[in-house]
């Protein structure tokens, strides 16, 4: 069992950044893909971006290239998120999740944290 969980969440205004991390309990977490979800009010969950067991793959989500990095720091068991150039629209709570396989289902979710860009 592995748990996740998030922190760096805040309010920040448009055009700014937020560091997101999350935290693995688990010894084995270089073992597990990794990859952030959000989640809009009224919206479904959407795929925002994954990284592979050893970091060297990664991928994003359209709305966020160029403005999202995600890494990873498998000593630490921990996955961060760097989010720049912020809009309003990526309002959200935001959830990492551990999966077995990269871009596969996720087995593992944390409770996520909120993200508020305001004008």
């Amino acid at each position: 069992q592995v748990q996740l969980v998030e922190s760096g969440g805040g309010l920040v205004q448009a055009g700014g950044s937020l560091r997101l991390s999350c935290a693995a309990s688990e010894r084995t977490f270089r073992d597990y893909a990794m990859g952030w979800f959000r989640q809009a009010p009224g919206k479904e969950r959407e795929f925002v971006v994954a990284i592979s067991w050893s970091g060297a793959f990664t991928s994003y989500a359209d709305s966020v290239k160029g403005r999202f990095t995600i890494s990873r720091d498998n000593a630490k068991k921990t996955v961060y998120l760097q989010m720049n150039s912020l809009k309003l629209e990526d309002t959200a709570v935001y959830y990492c999740a551990a999966g077995s396989r990269y871009l596969g289902e996720y087995e593992y979710w944390g409770q996520g944290t909120q993200v508020t860009v305001s004008s």
